[in-house]
């Protein structure tokens, strides 16, 4: 198996993925949006966590009307975030995409977010449907203004459709006392088909390995994928002593393939994504946390055997894993929530 050309969700042919973000002036927040194909994507979701912030789930269940969505919006902002959604929802209904009705067509937008509430911004300064908008527009590939209006105090911008770190719904993130963010992986099974999945990990339990301080999710990785890291030096592992951990988190994401699947096979796509997010993330489902994954299939590629729907399975698992190390890796450090790699500076594998 390798890696899809990107290592990132935009592997599976027809998604797009968008990120804005506002830093300063109050702010550190963001939204991530994940756009289907022009017809949709069947999807499916599936929630472990005991405090989730989402939007139209229950339509999701395979025993609800619609087969397929037109986005995924992955926020910041708690439940006040939800609002980015909005945003998307306005953009695809511009473009006449959506369900057909019998005056138009209503773009199926389910969502969920975070909670980053004064985490480096103030508490009320959350994603709106402008960000959410932005974000429609990244992924798009159309050009977003670096700020919404002249004179603001925040600066606003976007990322790359495969950028992780301290992006989009990422943007203030933490993850056990270290910073969290977006991470992105991907891989190519033998027969062509690509699974994916993006992470937006802010959870109240910690990434690292209890026995090195290790990143727990970096033993899923591809050949190679990690060959940078080493297990941190003694000292430095027994120094780290995180505050203690904000009182509500939550990681959220998306697991995709290109193959045919139903909504039920997307809810058990999504469902075994959450395996990969307990293998990188311990504790993980907490009382406080919302976790929440969305399963999405594009349908480019045939319907599945029973074999090569467990092979999906069974690597989907481990790109969420992956996906979750990326982010942290990729997140940048800030006060109150340092970088990993500098918390664990001898972690980086110097060159011969």
């Amino acid at each position: 198996m390798r890696a899809g050309p990107t290592n990132s969700l935009i592997d599976v042919a027809g998604l797009r993925v968008g990120h804005a973000h506002r830093v300063g002036g109050g702010y550190r927040t963001g939204t991530t949006v994940v756009l289907a194909p022009s017809d949709g994507a069947v999807a499916g979701v599936d929630v472990r966590g005991a405090a989730p912030g989402t939007r139209e789930t229950e339509l999701l269940d395979p025993r609800n009307l619609v087969e397929r969505v037109h986005a995924v919006v992955l926020s910041g902002g708690s439940s006040f975030g939800l609002g980015a959604a909005c945003g998307v929802m306005d953009r695809l209904a511009d473009a006449g995409a959506g369900y057909p009705v019998a005056a138009g067509a209503v773009p199926i937008v389910p969502a969920a977010v975070i909670f980053d509430l004064g985490r480096g911004g103030a508490f009320r300064a959350t994603p709106d449907a402008d960000l959410g908008a932005a974000a429609y527009d990244a992924a798009c590939g159309s050009r977003v203004p670096g700020a919404p209006d002249a004179g603001t105090s925040f600066s606003q911008g976007t990322a790359s459709a495969a950028a992780s770190g301290s992006v989009g719904a990422g943007t203030g993130a933490v993850a056990g006392g270290l910073a969290g963010g977006v991470g992105t992986a991907s891989v190519v099974l033998p027969d062509g088909t690509t699974v994916a999945a993006l992470a937006v990990v802010n959870p109240a339990g910690s990434v690292l390995d209890p026995r090195d301080a290790t990143l727990a999710g970096v033993r899923y990785g591809l050949p190679g994928e990690f060959g940078h890291l080493r297990p941190p030096d003694a000292r430095e592992a027994q120094a780290w002593r995180p505050e203690k951990a904000p009182a509500f988190n939550t990681t959220i994401g998306v697991a995709a393939t290109d193959l045919t699947l139903t909504k039920a096979q997307c809810g058990k796509l999504a469902a075994v994504a959450h395996d990969g997010l307990a293998r990188a993330i311990r504790p993980a489902h907490t009382m406080t946390d919302g976790d929440t994954i969305f399963g999405l299939a594009t349908c480019a590629r045939p319907v599945p055997g029973h074999d090569a729907f467990q092979d999906v399975l069974a690597v989907a698992a481990d790109v969420f894993s992956r996906a979750v190390a990326h982010a942290v890796l990729a997140a940048t450090g800030r006060e109150g929530a340092p970088a990993y790699l500098d918390v664990f500076p001898s972690a980086r594998r110097r060159r011969p």
